[in-house]
């Protein structure tokens, strides 16, 4: 079973997806939002974690880890700089929207929402555009 029909790709010399991706992933989208209505439904709206500082400590240094990924892939002019950049906007934008949901203070949403404003969704907004032009961008 591959991803991959290597056969229409030779023939057109386009990527496509084998025939059971789209609707596997149609159906995951599709199953996610009554998911989430039940979520929004039953989960309390506080909850105390054993492990906050290591969780949020942990994904930090994931997404440091990403950005000198996109750094180094830049400088290098490696493929890698698309995966990379896609994958450091998507949790930047991730971590700009937990730190302002879970935000106890007023000072700490302030915080939240101008480190959101004036560097996770901007530093988020450049990535993307380096993913999208990633080709481009490695053949200058």
């Amino acid at each position: 079973m591959t991803t991959l029909d290597l056969d229409t790709q030779a023939r057109s010399g386009r990527w496509r997806p084998a025939p059971w991706v789209v609707p596997l992933f149609a159906l995951a989208g599709i199953v996610l939002v009554p998911w989430t209505v039940l979520l929004v439904r039953s989960l309390p709206s506080t909850h105390a974690a054993a492990h906050w500082d290591i969780a949020w400590a942990g994904f930090d240094v994931g997404l440091a880890l990403l950005l000198l990924g996109v750094a180094i892939s830049g400088w290098r002019r490696s493929p890698w700089l698309e995966g990379t950049a896609t994958a450091a906007a998507t949790l930047l934008v991730v971590d700009a929207w937990f730190d302002i949901m879970t935000s106890s203070t007023h000072l700490e949403l302030a915080i939240a929402i101008g480190e959101a404003v004036l560097i996770e969704l901007p530093l988020a907004g450049l990535c993307y555009l380096l993913a999208r032009d990633a080709e481009r961008v490695l053949r200058r």
